[in-house]
């Protein structure tokens, strides 16, 4: 807990924060109000202030922290190295299922959707995760070049922001279907791309 907050208070500033993500879901960024917050929070407008001086901008930049921290605290944290066909094929299996569970509450559509665009902060916050997870991809398709498993004509750059576009635009069918049925056909295409680069027999 950061020096000088209380227990409570720092309930307060998560509950807060909770409330504030819910309400940019629900209402999108530019019609949250911090009366809308506070509505959904029980809580008064001096005690946002309280712990967040700089009004709805700093607290859309955390929300946008707390929304990054769920999508790490998720997928990405069980992210083994994605060195292996079977790594890749654990993997997705393991982001379908959290996006099936978190449905429209989905914190990488309400990152990159709501509050990526809403002020520096949060643009900053959103930037960081995404560099994150494309490090994360890049790195094991770069293993898995070196171990002689893909040729090395295959971009490992580009082969990562491949996947990053096939999961956001995946999340944006999710959105508005309500169903990972799409995520996962952009996933599949994806992947059977990547192995048209193999070098070794193709076990998914």
């Amino acid at each position: 807990m950061p020096r000088g907050r209380t227990p409570k208070g720092e309930a307060t500033r998560a509950r807060i924060i909770a409330g504030a993500a819910e309400a940019v879901l629900a209402l999108g960024v530019m019609d949250t109000t911090l009366d809308d917050v506070r509505e959904r929070t029980g809580t008064s407008k001096g005690q946002i202030f309280h712990h967040f001086p700089g009004g709805k901008d700093e607290l859309l930049t955390e929300v946008a922290r707390h929304e990054a921290d769920r999508v790490l605290n998720g997928v990405q944290a069980r992210m083994s190295p994605l060195t292996t066909w079977e790594a890749w094929s654990r993997w997705k299996d393991q982001l379908i299922g959290e996006y099936d569970r978190s449905g429209a509450d989905c914190p990488l559509r309400i990152l990159v959707n709501h509050l990526g665009p809403a002020t520096p902060g949060a643009r900053a916050v959103v930037a960081e995760l995404l560099s994150q997870w494309h490090t994360h991809i890049r790195t094991g398709l770069e293993r898995m070049r070196s171990a002689g498993i893909l040729s090395g004509d295959l971009d490992p750059a580009a082969a990562a922001s491949a996947v990053l576009t096939a999961i956001q635009g995946g999340v944006v069918m999710l959105a508005a279907t309500g169903t990972t049925a799409h995520l996962e056909a952009s996933l599949d295409l994806t992947l059977a791309h990547l192995r048209t680069h193999a070098l070794t027999p193709d076990r998914p």
